[in-house]
């Protein structure tokens, strides 16, 4: 929108449907320069991938399970000044020289904070690759300074960029970095985090990625839904509307735009613009057949591949039997920790990834823990017209024959801690469909792929002028991904630089 705008519109009503972490950041920096907003979430708990539940008094994250550059002077530190987090998010570092720990065929290598670290780290378990790690964190961190977004810089002048890192693929620039074979696959044994597949995910998502968590790495003390309970909170104050259990059953437009929402219940709620925060796929269901929507773009969207969906195993920790494990542990089977997404079912879990819950700051012992594999939507897609509850008998059998496969690789990883289980708890790839909406259960949406970024790339903009789309399905994935984008859509509104101002002097 115009900049011209901007102060003309301060009056008009936005409703975001989903209050998943895009929704909610774009409703308080909306709110925030004086839109009326309507936030309308279908769950009973708001945050999306934020939720958490609770079982015999323990909590537990579903999906955001720990977070990166957020110390002073780090670009999410500086979102979460703007959006008043600290006081209600407090954290909890992972171990500087080793937050990450990429294990393959029982050796274990560390991932450090900081470039040196990381190098240093790294060299004492492959000595003769030094110049090689250098040359890697040297091209990591030139795509990420090249992304002004990402570093929160606003410039009037196009930044130029090399065009490789968008049309490259992580596996491709992992290979040109080393002729290594283990060390290729430690430099990627955390693609869990986004989900990579091989020959298709962009060069810069894993730059990103690994940016972000070797700037700094903490967890979020009593789990990731304090953030969106926080930002609930914010919202309601400046006036803005955040209803739950409130599902939109359809997005209603006239000849030229979209006027309205319809509930489940029938009420219809007026707006003036709309942003959604879910899949697009669940967007294209609530439009129904406008003629705004073209069967060109519908079919484009619904044939896009989605990112592997997972199951996870939440276990409770008999009280003070297990010490805090102060790193996340991605266990590898094989020696190849790409396409671990194409098991069978014989060799399934050729990879997993274990992490303890955060419950205060210095506690000694943990509490809870998740363990989580890939699971493709196949296996479950026999229950998918099935309600939450009232599965039947064979999808629990199902889900306990997983578990316990997964407990008996975790055991003999870390050997006696079956024992100190007292209970645990499972999801599904359809519990992932039930509580956040997203295609097939796919834990980061949609599939990025470098050799068609266009095709498998979703605009902020749509076809009908005043609907927008925000979240990770439409840009980049993880909490600062989800961040950037909302630059982008409240963009539309108030002008990309404005907000980027707005967040560099909070």
């Amino acid at each position: 929108m115009n900049d011209n705008l901007i102060y003309k519109t301060m009056d008009k009503h936005i409703i975001i449907i989903g209050s998943g972490l895009g929704g909610l950041v774009c409703g308080y920096i909306l709110a925030k320069n004086g839109y009326r907003i309507t936030i309308l979430e279908k769950n009973a708990q708001s945050g999306g991938c934020l939720q958490n539940f609770t079982r015999n008094g323990i909590k537990f994250d579903t999906g955001m399970h720990y977070i990166g550059s957020i110390e002073e002077g780090q670009t999410l530190h500086q979102f979460f000044k703007y959006l008043s987090l600290f006081s209600d998010v407090k954290l909890r570092s992972l171990d500087k020289m080793a937050y990450d720990t990429i294990s393959i065929d029982g050796m274990q290598y560390p991932c450090a904070n900081g470039r040196k670290n990381f190098v240093d780290q790294l060299s004492q378990y492959f000595p003769q690759e030094r110049a090689n790690l250098q040359h890697y964190y040297n091209i990591i961190a030139d795509i990420t300074k090249n992304l002004p977004l990402h570093s929160l810089n606003v410039t009037e002048m196009p930044v130029e960029f090399e065009r490789n890192y968008f049309q490259t693929s992580a596996s491709e620039f992992i290979e040109s970095i080393t002729d290594n074979h283990l060390l290729r696959n430690v430099l990627v044994g955390n693609l869990a985090l986004y989900r990579g597949v091989y020959g298709k995910t962009p060069l810069y998502i894993h730059a990103l990625i690994r940016d972000f968590y070797n700037k700094s790495a903490y967890r979020i003390i009593g789990g990731s839904d304090a953030i969106a309970k926080s930002l609930v909170k914010s919202i309601r104050a400046m006036g803005g509307e955040v209803r739950m259990l409130t599902p939109v059953d359809k997005i209603n437009c006239n000849d030229t735009q979209a006027v309205s929402v319809t509930l489940q219940n029938k009420e219809e709620i007026h707006g003036d613009y709309f942003i959604t925060n879910i899949h697009p796929v669940r967007m294209l269901e609530m439009l129904k057949k406008t003629p705004l929507i073209r069967k060109v773009y519908r079919e484009r969207i619904i044939n896009m591949q989605n990112t592997i969906s997972n199951f996870t195993v939440y276990i409770k920790f008999k009280k003070d039997t297990v010490p805090y494990l102060n790193t996340n542990k991605f266990y590898h089977n094989n020696d190849n920790v790409w396409n671990c997404e194409n098991y069978t079912y014989a060799n399934w879990h050729k990879s997993f990834l274990y992490m303890h819950a955060c419950s205060s700051a210095d506690s000694l012992f943990a509490d809870a823990a998740v363990v989580i594999a890939y699971m493709r939507f196949e296996e479950v897609e026999r229950w998918k017209n099935t309600s939450r509850g009232s599965r039947g008998n064979d999808y629990e059998e199902f889900k306990q024959c997983k578990a316990e496969r997964l407990l008996n690789e975790l055991e003999k990883q870390n050997h006696g801690i079956l024992k100190n289980i007292d209970a645990y708890y499972t999801s599904s790839p359809l519990t992932y469909l039930d509580y956040t909406g997203t295609e097939r259960g796919s834990m980061y949406g949609i599939l990025h792929d470098c050799n068609n970024l266009s095709f498998s790339t979703v605009s902020h903009r749509t076809k009908i002028p005043n609907l927008y789309q925000t979240g990770q399905n439409i840009n980049l994935h993880g909490i600062l991904g989800v961040m950037i984008g909302t630059l982008i859509t409240t963009g539309e509104f108030l002008g990309i630089d404005n907000v980027v101002k707005q967040i560099v002097k909070a």
